[in-house]
């Protein structure tokens, strides 16, 4: 049993001073009726502004104006590779050794250009051995920039021309071309051909260029 009290004694009023926590509630931890509110939440993603959540769309001015300083650089380098490096311009070979090995040979007599003027462009050149023959051929680009080559080949006709101007080249009729009888051929495509036949050697002028431009590599032949 607990020691009884006296009966005098006044139990402590537990009730403290204004704006002081209870005597009981440790220091340091707020009281059960602290009346402070709760933080409020971070705003969600759905929240933000739209500054901040990405960027604004690219208006139509900005992407012409980014795509010209794109193509400024471009038209430049093409302007300097024209102008300077001379990119429009075919380039250009020395047919005369092609020439020499082929008379060195002396498998058939071997004819070139004379008195052609500078538009036109030796392109290509070449000798070689095949079966049944050798072949000189001389590629060209004629004053109007249309292809032609001029072939001169000892292979049998019979081989060489559905070879060259495959099976449905036809001969259209002779021509007098400076003192010599040419014959008009059909040829692949929208190619049209002049050909001379000789005992030890055939000639085949060949190409899309008009039919002046093939008569004139055909007449300045020597």
């Amino acid at each position: 049993m607990e020691p009884a009290q006296p009966a005098d004694r006044v139990p402590a009023d537990r009730t403290p001073p204004d704006g002081q926590p209870p005597a009981d509630v440790p220091a340091g931890e707020p009281a059960a009726t602290d009346p402070t509110p709760p933080p409020a939440a971070a705003p969600g993603r759905s929240e933000r502004s739209p500054a901040v959540s990405g960027k604004s769309e690219r208006s139509p001015k900005d992407m012409a104006i980014s795509l010209l300083v794109l193509l400024v650089p471009i038209a430049l380098l093409l302007a300097f590779y024209r102008g300077f490096l001379g990119g429009d311009q075919a380039t250009t070979v020395d047919p005369a050794p092609a020439i020499e090995q082929a008379r060195s040979a002396n498998v058939f007599p071997v004819s070139q250009p004379q008195g052609l003027g500078a538009e036109w462009k030796t392109v290509s050149a070449r000798y070689q051995t095949v079966e049944g023959g050798a072949n000189l051929r001389l590629g060209y680009l004629t004053p109007e920039g249309r292809g032609v080559q001029l072939l001169q080949s000892s292979v049998p006709a019979d081989r060489l021309l559905p070879a060259e101007l495959t099976s449905q080249g036809q001969p259209q009729g002779p021509t007098e071309l400076a003192g010599r009888t040419w014959q008009l051929y059909t040829a692949r495509g929208n190619q049209q051909a002049l050909v001379l036949l000789e005992p030890t050697r055939t000639m085949i002028i060949v190409g899309d260029a008009r039919d002046n431009e093939l008569r004139e590599l055909a007449g300045s032949l020597r």
